[in-house]
């Protein structure tokens, strides 16, 4: 997980006046959008019936909406949810052969820092990711392809910057590990049929506790 250094240290030494409160039974929701971005390179499916075949899946941008509940001052349960993002699939060399869409609920404990204008947090947790309406084009269109669902660890950093008593602008990046396996027409596609997709998720929301 990469996040500036210099932003962290420069948080934790702004403690000069209340923020967003987060003591033991506030609830907070934010309400934003973020990206998410697959890593580079998505692994390559091996022996398939087009030959070994290197995966490329797309960004995209939607609206997500959190939900944190604190057990304790400063440390809150939180889950995430989101409306389906949608994936090109991309084969090098071959171009577009498909699209997907996806649900990927998270659920982190995260710790928040400090009590000033700016207010940093970090969290851990686990990650479920659903692959729906999946679809074909190109040289596969026509046949069935099928993404299996994926359970993996989550990290998140982000930071708060008060706007009110009890509102905030949160700037947060998160990383996810998501593995599918990858089926056409109900069989393993090649002998490695891996898909690595482990995206950064990067956004902003407006966060307010209650």
């Amino acid at each position: 997980m990469h996040f500036p250094r210099t932003i962290l240290v420069s948080a934790l030494a702004l403690a000069a006046t209340p923020a967003l409160a987060q003591s033991t039974g506030t609830w907070t929701i934010g309400i934003g959008a973020h990206n998410v971005a697959p890593k580079s390179n998505n692994g390559t499916l091996t022996a398939t019936p087009l030959g070994n075949l290197r995966m490329d899946v797309g960004n995209n941008l939607r609206p997500t909406i959190t939900a944190e509940y604190f057990l304790k001052d400063n440390l809150g349960v939180e889950v995430l949810a989101a409306l389906p993002f949608q994936h090109d699939i991309d084969v090098a060399g071959v171009g577009k052969v498909g699209s997907t869409k996806h649900l990927p609920p998270t659920v982190s404990l995260q710790y928040h820092f400090g009590q000033g204008k700016l207010r940093p947090f970090v969290g851990a947790g686990v990650n479920y990711t659903r692959f729906f309406s999946t679809r074909t084009e190109g040289p596969i269109a026509g046949t069935s392809l099928s993404l299996s669902d994926s359970w993996g660890l989550a990290g998140h950093v982000g930071i708060d910057f008060k706007l009110a008593e009890k509102a905030a602008l949160r700037v947060d990046y998160r990383t996810i590990d998501i593995d599918t396996k990858v089926k056409l027409n109900g069989a393993n596609l090649g002998t490695r049929n891996t898909v690595n997709i482990d995206p950064s998720v990067y956004g902003v929301a407006y966060v307010f506790a209650f």
